[in-house]
C-alpha cells in the first residue's frame, strides 16, 4: 500500500511587516582614519561619498546589534515573539564559527524554539535571507519569519588597507514577514560568479592565523574589478528583478541598493532610468558598508525620514563576495 504524505499548505503570500534598526554607538569620521592610509577627507568623499561610518564599542559584537533590530521590528509589526517560528541572519562577523547567531537571537528576543540558520553570502545576504523567509511561509514551513542583517566589521578591518577599511561600519537591520493574502516579495533574481571570488574577501585564513603563519584575516579588494561588476553587470540584474516583479521604474516608490559606494548608486539610478519621485536610499554617506545590514538599515532610515513611502514598492539589491548577488521587489510597511 502506497502511503501518500499530508501536503504542507502555507499562505498565498508574504509581505514585510516591519523593519528595525541598530548602529554601532561610535561616529567615526574621515579625518581619524585618513593617517594610516596617507589620505584625506576629501579623497574619501569624492571616491565613496562617506562623511562618516558608524562603528561598534568593543563590548558590542554583531550578536548584541541583531538582538536590538530584532527587538524593533517584532515590536513595530505587533507580533508575539513567541509566534516567530523562523529567524534568519545574514552576517559574516559571527564572533565565532558555530554557534549561530541566529538561534541566540532567537532565544533572547523571545522567540525559542524557532527555526534559526546563518546566511554568509556577503552584502546579498539579506536580500537571500528575504528570498527564503518568502519561499518558508509560503510553503508552510513557517507563519512569521525574522530576517537580520548584522555586522561588526571594524573587527575584521586593517586600518593600514587602502583598498576597503575606510568603508567599513557596524550595525544591524531587521524586518519582520508574515502571511499576505496580496505579494508583497517579488521573485528574487539571484546568483553567482564564483570565478571572480578573489575580487573581495579575507586576505588569510583562521588556520592560517592559527599556526602564525599569517597575521589576523581582514577584508581586502580589488576596488576597480569589484566597481565595474557592481555597475555594469548588477545594473542588468536590478532590470531583471524588474521584470519578474512585472513593473517597470516609474512604478517605484524606492530604490534601496545594497550601500557599497555613492558612486555605484549614482550610476545604478542613471542606468535603471529612475524617475525623480523614486526615493534613492543613500544611507552610507553616515553609516558605511555594513554589508549585510545595509539594506535593511537604508530602508529603515527612508521609511523614517520619508513616511509617505508606506504601502509603495522598493527594488532592493545586494551584491559582494562570493561574488554574489540578489534582487527583488518588495512592498514597504
Amino acid at each position: 500500500m502506497t502511503v501518500i504524505l499530508k501536503e504542507a499548505v502555507g499562505a498565498p503570500h508574504s509581505r514585510i511587516y516591519a523593519y528595525g534598526a541598530a548602529r554601532g554607538e561610535l561616529a567615526v569620521p574621515n579625518d581619524d582614519l585618513v593617517g594610516p592610509i596617507d589620505s584625506s577627507d576629501e579623497w574619501i568623499r569624492q571616491r565613496t561619498g562617506i562623511v562618516t561610518r558608524v562603528r561598534a564599542v568593543p563590548e558590542t559584537d554583531a550578536i548584541d546589534l541583531a538582538t536590538s533590530a530584532a527587538r524593533e521590528a517584532i515590536e513595530k509589526a505587533g507580533v508575539d515573539p513567541a509566534q516567530v517560528d523562523l529567524v534568519i541572519v545574514a552576517t559574516i562577523s559571527n564572533p565565532k564559527q558555530t554557534p549561530s547567531v541566529s538561534a541566540i537571537v532567537a532565544d533572547r528576543v523571545g522567540a525559542n524554539p524557532a527555526a534559526a540558520y546563518d546566511v554568509n553570502a556577503a552584502c546579498a545576504g539579506y536580500c537571500y535571507a528575504v528570498a527564503q523567509a518568502d519561499a518558508l511561509i509560503r510553503s508552510g514551513a513557517a507563519r512569521y519569519a525574522l530576517v537580520i542583517g548584522t555586522e561588526k566589521l571594524s573587527d575584521i578591518v586593517d586600518p593600514t588597507d587602502r583598498s576597503i577599511s575606510f568603508l567599513l561600519g557596524d550595525g544591524a537591520g531587521a524586518a519582520l514577514l508574515g502571511p499576505s493574502d496580496t505579494p508583497g516579495v517579488s521573485a528574487s533574481i539571484w546568483g553567482s560568479d564564483g570565478s571572480k571570488a578573489g575580487a573581495v574577501g579575507m586576505n588569510h585564513t583562521l588556520t592560517e592565523f592559527r599556526d602564525g603563519a599569517a597575521e589576523w584575516p581582514t577584508l581586502r579588494q580589488e576596488g576597480p574589478t569589484v566597481f565595474r561588476w557592481a555597475v555594469w553587470e548588477m545594473a542588468k540584474v536590478a532590470k531583471q528583478a524588474l521584470e519578474a516583479a512585472g513593473i517597470t521604474a516609474d512604478d517605484l516608490a524606492a530604490f534601496i541598493p545594497h550601500q557599497a559606494n555613492m558612486r555605484i548608486i549614482d550610476e545604478f539610478a542613471k542606468q535603471l532610468g529612475l524617475p525623480e519621485t523614486v526615493k534613492v536610499a543613500r544611507d552610507i554617506e553616515t553609516t558605511g558598508n555594513t554589508s549585510a545590514a545595509s539594506i535593511p538599515l537604508a530602508t529603515h532610515r527612508l521609511l523614517q525620514e520619508n513616511p509617505e513611502l508606506s504601502g509603495g514598492l522598493a527594488l532592493q539589491i545586494g551584491f559582494g563576495a562570493g561574488l554574489v548577488y540578489a534582487a527583488q521587489v518588495v512592498v514597504l510597511p
